[in-house]
């Protein structure tokens, strides 16, 4: 699995340490971790909430990374930011039971974390528990097990009403503000990583037009 993180402008300072916090469990898991940043507070390239939602977007539509790690200061705007785009479930976790129910009902790609509402002392260490139980099962099992069949019909259900209320991803993409798209492929590392792992050519030709490359 490729684990994309990332952090918008408010909390960009904690990027080292979530960085620490998550490469500490799931690199032994065999999975591999890309922080697309914000790096530090200071980052040339400041992302707003709005464009987490896009990056992550990108990145779980184009294949070039499985899961993403985002959050804000409440975690609640970018969990609405990611769920505004086709191919995008992002649950708001706050501690390990969100990130086990959430990966066994839900079965989503992304998790939105608070960084500052409630993130105090031992903040890391809630961290390090949260993706323990985030990754330390298959997901889409179901909790408690009895109930694996309805919630993972209830899973397709909702997969498939996504397919009707949203559109092409690419559509969106070249609709939005072409500003705001840019200001979130950015980043220092982006074009780097992005390029060498996206899985969609369509997507990899839009994301070359929007940034001129």
């Amino acid at each position: 699995m490729r684990i994309a993180l990332m952090n918008e402008n408010s909390q960009g300072a904690k990027n080292a340490m979530i960085e620490k916090s998550l490469r500490k469990v799931v690199e032994p898991m065999g999975f591999t971790v890309d922080n697309y940043g914000m790096y530090t507070a200071e980052d040339e390239a400041q992302l707003t909430y709005v464009q987490v939602g896009i990056l992550a977007a990108v990145l779980l539509n184009s294949g070039a990374a499985d899961y993403v790690i985002t959050g804000c200061g409440t975690g609640e705007g970018a969990m609405l930011a990611c769920n505004s785009f086709p191919g995008v479930i992002c649950g708001h976790v706050e501690d390990a039971l969100d990130a086990y129910t959430f990966a066994q009902i839900n079965d989503g790609n992304a998790i939105s974390l608070p960084f500052a509402k409630g993130f105090g002392w031992g903040g890391d260490l809630n961290l390090e528990y949260i993706f323990e139980k985030l990754f330390c099962e298959e997901s889409g099992q179901g909790y408690p097990r009895e109930r694996a069949i309805p919630e993972q019909r209830n899973k397709k259900i909702l997969d498939e009403v996504k397919k009707v209320t949203y559109r092409d991803f690419t559509d969106i993409l070249m609709e939005m503000d072409r500003e705001l798209v840019k200001g979130a492929l950015a980043g220092e590392h982006f074009q780097e990583l992005f390029f060498a792992n996206c899985k969609c050519e369509k997507i990899a030709a839009c994301v070359k037009e929007i940034l001129g490359c």
